[in-house]
């Protein structure tokens, strides 16, 4: 008796046909054709979009992709990529081909160093790069050649240094490095004011003229500390916006 074969425990995902992948066609206000394929189970890269690879924005995002295929340099005119909350471990070189596009979102994956091809720093047109919440350890010496390059997400990752590469970044004006285990080189914070046990209060009538000029002369200089660090705790916090406001404004930009 031949024996079947053995089903395959691995979940096949969803298949995504042209008509689905065609009624999956949208417009953007600024009047870019957006290719939105995101939450939708797809476990496998969908080989019928290919023929649909003239859009300007792809989103497959949110989905159970574990490769990227080569052929995605397809999408010459690809301004935009997707792909965050997958399970990639590996970005192919060939995604180095798409000199068009200007945002890349690879967050929420299983990205290594390894993972990340030396070809990312041909993309010299990229201006936000999302790599948060992955395994990365640090990056490929290339990114420095992003000179365009306005927004990065490093944060939760396994980062214990800064990358060297980010100091040739000219134009980078935002960056997320929370949540790595970089080790901090401050001293620990040490309280300038000295504590005793007992204290004793007398009147300035009661004490010589030395030892009220020395008193006198401490309590301005306490003074002048105090005001210091009242000027210095207000220029801190001058600048900042109303709880949550920023992180309300960039929501949208590391999912």
């Amino acid at each position: 008796m031949v024996k079947g074969k053995k089903k395959s425990n691995d979940p096949s995902g969803r298949k995504i046909t042209l008509k689905m992948a065609k009624n999956a066609l949208k417009v953007t206000v600024d009047g870019k054709r957006r290719l939105d394929l995101s939450n939708m189970a797809i476990a496998t890269f969908p080989k019928c979009i290919l023929k649909l690879s003239d859009v300007d924005e792809l989103d497959l995002s949110r989905n159970l992709l574990k490769k990227i295929p080569d052929t995605i340099d397809k999408f010459v005119n690809l301004r935009l990529l997707d792909l965050h909350s997958n399970h990639l471990e590996q970005i192919p070189a060939a995604i180095g081909r798409l000199l068009n596009l200007y945002s890349l979102n690879l967050c929420n994956n299983h990205l290594t160093t390894s993972g990340l091809p030396h070809e990312l720093g041909l993309l010299r047109n990229l201006r936000i790069l999302n790599l948060g919440m992955n395994r990365i350890e640090t990056l490929p010496p290339s990114v420095a050649a992003l000179k365009e390059l306005r927004e990065l997400g490093l944060f939760n990752n396994l980062l214990t240094l800064l990358p060297k590469c980010i100091q040739n970044l000219p134009k980078l004006q935002k960056m997320n490095i929370k949540s790595n285990p970089i080790p901090t080189d401050e001293p620990p914070e040490v309280d300038s004011i000295q504590r005793v046990e007992s204290l004793y209060l007398v009147r300035e009538d009661c004490l010589c003229t030395d030892c009220l000029k020395k008193c006198k002369e401490d309590r301005e200089k306490l003074d002048s500390r105090i005001s210091a660090a009242s000027t210095q705790k207000k220029s801190i916090f001058a600048g900042l916006l109303t709880p949550n406001s920023v992180a309300q404004e960039n929501q949208a930009l590391w999912r």
